[in-house]
């Protein structure tokens, strides 16, 4: 596909989550089926190696067959894709970028270093150079909230002053003030947020999301997204069940049994039951007990019944 313009990158993207077999070994088939659910769920995009995806967990040749087959299924499809060539070490990810172009993806993600936190002639020095690897095709800038540096609006000013062809950038939940000084700095930038809460965002002034709401169900997320462009209050309520039952039956795992953001995602897809992704995480990490899922999706049923029809 031709590469993305930054009013070309809105509304649900979902993640690829990996199917792991008991030895640890990604399922490769297993995956091409999640590809093709996806698809034919008419999201807006679909991206892989988030932290969903489990980007720090693959080893390089991992890593070309994921992004191979998204690519091959998704260019079939016409439908848009990025490819996150993020690792702990800007080494690797710079090397990634540069196998990851020849796929042609819509646009490349990319975290800032992590290690120790850079400096902002630090991250224009790697951004210049992850861009230079990356041309024709833009960057998306992921900066979740356990970053080491959390960019200010002043920073993506400073970042676009560089003539570095930064698209948009994904962070965590903003208020509204954030929203208006992001658009004064850098309108052109495409704002991605939490998909449990898109809708308030959408409604301040965010591009999409590459959505969690999404894992548990990519239908559900895209006509949720669909409807915030028609009736925002019938969306916003809808964003009001969906952060209850996040609320009452998920965080919990996060904040009393210290699961990871990536279990998690895998655990809300099990709830959702689009596809058979299961629950396991790749080593060292933890995913959580199957027999964890019907309980909860019980519960997700009376809450949300939209995420089963």
């Amino acid at each position: 596909m031709q590469p993305l313009r930054n009013d070309e990158i809105f509304g649900t993207w979902c993640t690829l989550l990996l199917p792991v077999n008991p030895d640890n070994s990604i399922n490769f088939l297993k995956l091409e089926s999640e590809i093709d659910i996806l698809i034919s769920s008419k999201v807006n995009g679909i991206y892989s190696n988030g932290t969903a995806g489990e980007f720090d967990s693959q080893t390089e040749k991992e890593f070309d067959q994921i992004n191979f087959l998204l690519a091959e299924r998704c260019n079939k499809a016409s439908i848009p894709f990025q490819i996150g060539c993020s690792h702990t070490s800007p080494v690797i990810s710079l090397e990634r970028v540069k196998r990851a172009v020849k796929l042609n993806p819509g646009a490349i993600q990319v975290i800032l270093p992590d290690w120790y936190p850079p400096n902002m002639n630090e991250i224009v020095h790697y951004l210049q150079k992850i861009a230079q690897a990356a041309h024709p095709v833009g960057l998306v800038l992921y900066n979740p909230p356990h970053a080491k540096r959390i960019l200010q609006p002043e920073d993506y000013r400073h970042i676009a002053q560089e003539s570095i062809p930064l698209l948009g950038c994904k962070v965590g939940s903003r208020e509204a003030p954030w929203y208006a000084e992001m658009k004064n700095l850098v309108p052109e930038l495409s704002l991605f947020v939490p998909g449990h809460a898109l809708a308030t965002g959408v409604q301040s002034g965010a591009n999409g999301s590459y959505s969690n709401v999404a894992c548990l169900s990519p239908k559900m997320a895209q006509q949720w997204y669909e409807m915030m462009n028609s009736d925002i209050e019938k969306a916003l309520e809808l964003e009001k069940r969906i952060q209850l039952f996040i609320n009452n039956n998920i965080i919990p795992y996060i904040t009393e049994k210290n699961f990871s953001s990536q279990a998690i995602d895998k655990f809300l897809a099990a709830i959702g039951g689009w596809a058979d992704i299961g629950t396991r995480l790749r080593w060292p990490y933890e995913g959580l007990d199957e027999n964890e899922v019907m309980p909860v999706r019980e519960k997700c049923k009376l809450t949300l019944p939209e995420s089963f029809l």
